[in-house]
């Protein structure tokens, strides 16, 4: 056999622990927002719920359990919000004290202050009517006078809708009381007036349904001493007109005079238990009534509950355990002081960013297919729409052979004007040129805001990314103005030396026949080519025999374009994207300017493995603590 297991209050203590934990750290809701697995582990955690009519007596009986008069009164929905009640038992002479989750840092002495901040707290999300909202209040009260419990105050479950509610309040109440007692681990603590027939009991009635054998169901009667005289509820506290599994247990409220006049909690004890001592009708019960047996009875009944869940618990507290050390993995651990440390994160994380980028080029991510789109589709595009339609237009082609020939017109081919025409022709290829430069950079620039996003090293550092992106975005940019040099130097190559051979290949022009008139004298006989010298004809070949070598050009900028785009701007991408944010940092570093600047993690990022952290060494703690419990074979 093992060393003797920890007490009841202990484990007990140590699950109300953990519940509170779960609420401090923002995992558990009430049916907010959280991560699973914590909402998993609280609600693997039994908790009690009380339920019942309104002005059944749920405010008096859970002030009878804390010893203390904490709760807001007043007639019709009073509990409108879920109060989520966690009493941590403290050493004798300890001074007791409240604490809600959403004044972290503040102590509550005075309970009359408890009450007040519970109504304002309430009226902060409801405003001061009679809606209700299940948004719940968490309230921890440390004090010697408890035991270790969680309760959930519910709202008062009722039958019509009062002035200033929505005509739904019923069906909303019940819902949300349902949300809780549907739960398997919640235990419902079914409060009822003795003063009224337990046929018509709304707690009874709700944990019926949804707990049909009465197996995690308490009944309490409250009231007792307002019943009628000679009348007594000994059938039902002895279990004859409903029957539980687990015992009724009777209540004595204190009276109003006592309420009105803040009489002292530990004297109403006593006086309970006075009442069930002398009581001709309850005497025989008076081991099992009042508002300590009944806490006392809950703590029990936890204890044995706890027992039959501590494997599930302790799997669920393995698995998130073995969550949180993957997420805390994930985010990296906390940045080093160290200049050297500092400096070797960086780099590490350059050449991850370097890593996905290339792979976004070379296939391995998508994005780098776009830079074969500009070749292969926006480029071939832009070249058609090219306007040499327009400049090679008879009219235009006319003027421009005409002014390159001057006074004296061309005798034979008109050299000057067929340059001038190709000239200018080419010179609208610096427009594709330029815009295929600027669609690669343009991709080049969305492919590092991409990859800075995807390298998970780096979302960590807000300003490092900021850093890496204005010196990768520098680097391309000067890239680009390479690149564009290059390209413009191919065209303005075309421009500057035209192919003889080309027009060589040309079909000549007919010689003129040479004849011999009377007087011996040779004359050139007008031939078709003479004739049309100056004609639409003429110049039309003119436009053709120019149109076949700017189309002959278009081909080869069309393949030599992409080279120079790709040597320039994506090579040198690949090679030396980071080389400028290099020697930046080596300059930082020789001004004896802090690394750390730019190690300087999102806050949000920084909350949420602190919060990580904090749950994992609660949920460590929590599993040493069960591990080290031995149980009595």
């Amino acid at each position: 056999m093992r060393r003797k297991m920890t007490t009841m209050e202990s484990l007990i203590g140590l699950v109300n622990r953990i519940q509170r934990a779960c609420t401090v750290l923002g995992d558990y809701g009430g049916g907010g927002t959280g991560d699973n697995a914590f909402n998993s582990l609280w609600e693997a955690l039994p908790t009690v719920a009380v339920v019942g009519g309104q002005s059944s007596g749920k405010s008096s009986v859970l002030e009878s359990i804390v010893g203390r008069d904490f709760l807001p009164r007043g007639s019709g929905i009073v509990t409108r919000r879920p109060l989520v009640l966690q009493l941590h038992k403290m050493e004798e002479g300890t001074e007791e004290y409240a604490e809600f989750l959403h004044l972290p840092k503040r102590q509550f002495t005075d309970f009359a202050l408890v009450r007040k901040e519970i109504q304002d707290e309430t009226d902060r999300i409801t405003g001061k009517s009679k809606q209700i909202s299940p948004v719940p209040i968490h309230l921890s009260i440390f004090s010697p006078n408890v035991v270790n419990l969680t309760l959930v105050d519910l709202p008062g479950l009722t039958k019509v809708a009062v002035e200033g509610q929505p005509e739904t309040i019923v069906e909303d109440i019940e819902s949300m009381v349902r949300t809780y007692v549907d739960k398997p681990n919640c235990i419902i603590l079914a409060i009822s007036p003795a003063n009224q027939d337990i046929a018509t009991s709304d707690a009874i009635k709700l944990a019926k349904e949804v707990d049909p054998a009465g197996e995690r169901t308490f009944g309490v009667l409250t009231k007792l001493d307002l019943m009628d005289k000679g009348t007594n509820a000994l059938d039902v506290l002895e279990g004859r007109s409903y029957r539980l599994q687990h015992p009724w247990v009777g209540i004595v409220n204190r009276s109003q005079a006592d309420i009105n006049r803040n009489a002292d909690m530990m004297l109403a004890r006593r006086k309970e238990r006075d009442y069930f001592d002398t009581s001709p009708d309850y005497g025989h019960l008076a081991s099992k009534m009042g508002s300590e047996y009944l806490a006392k009875l809950l703590s029990k009944h936890l204890e044995s509950v706890i027992r039959s869940r501590i494997p599930s618990i302790l799997s669920l507290i393995n698995k998130s355990i073995e969550e949180l050390e993957r997420e805390l993995d994930k985010m990296g651990r906390p940045v080093a002081v160290d200049a050297g440390a500092q400096l070797y994160t960086i780099l590490e994380m350059c050449r991850a960013f370097d890593k996905v980028f290339k792979e976004h080029l070379d296939g391995g991510r998508p994005g780098g297919d776009r830079i074969y789109g500009v070749f292969d589709n926006q480029l071939p595009a832009a070249l058609k729409k090219l306007p040499f339609d327009r400049h090679l237009s008879l009219q235009s082609v006319k003027r421009i052979v005409s002014e390159a020939d001057g006074y004296q017109p061309h005798l034979i081919a008109p050299e000057q004007g067929y340059r001038r025409l190709i000239e200018g022709a080419l010179g609208y290829f610096r427009g594709p040129a330029e815009a295929s430069v600027d669609a690669v950079h343009f991709v080049l620039k969305e492919l590092v805001r991409k990859s800075i996003a995807e390298t998970q090293e780096l979302k960590r550092f807000p300003s490092l990314q900021v850093e890496l992106a204005a010196a990768a975005n520098s680097s391309l940019e000067k890239f680009r103005e390479e690149s564009k040099k290059s390209v413009i130097r191919l065209v303005e190559m075309e421009s500057a030396y035209l192919t003889a051979e080309f027009f060589r290949k040309l079909p000549q022009e007919m010689e003129r026949p040479v004849i011999t008139n009377s007087k011996n004298q040779t004359a050139a006989s007008p031939s078709p080519a003479t004739q049309d010298q100056y004609g639409e004809g003429h110049f039309r070949r003119i436009a053709s025999n120019v149109s076949a070598y700017v189309s002959m050009v278009s081909d080869t900028l069309r393949n030599t374009i992409p080279k120079a785009c790709v040597y320039c701007q994506v090579r040198q991408a690949k090679l030396a994207l980071l080389n400028y944010f290099y020697s930046q940092i080596s300059k930082r570093e020789s001004q004896g300017k802090q690394l750390g600047e730019l190690l300087d993690e999102d806050p949000a990022l920084m909350g949420r493995r602190l919060e990580c952290a904090q749950r994992l060494e609660l949920y460590k703690k929590a599993r040493d603590e069960i591990d080290a419990v031995a149980w009595v074979r």
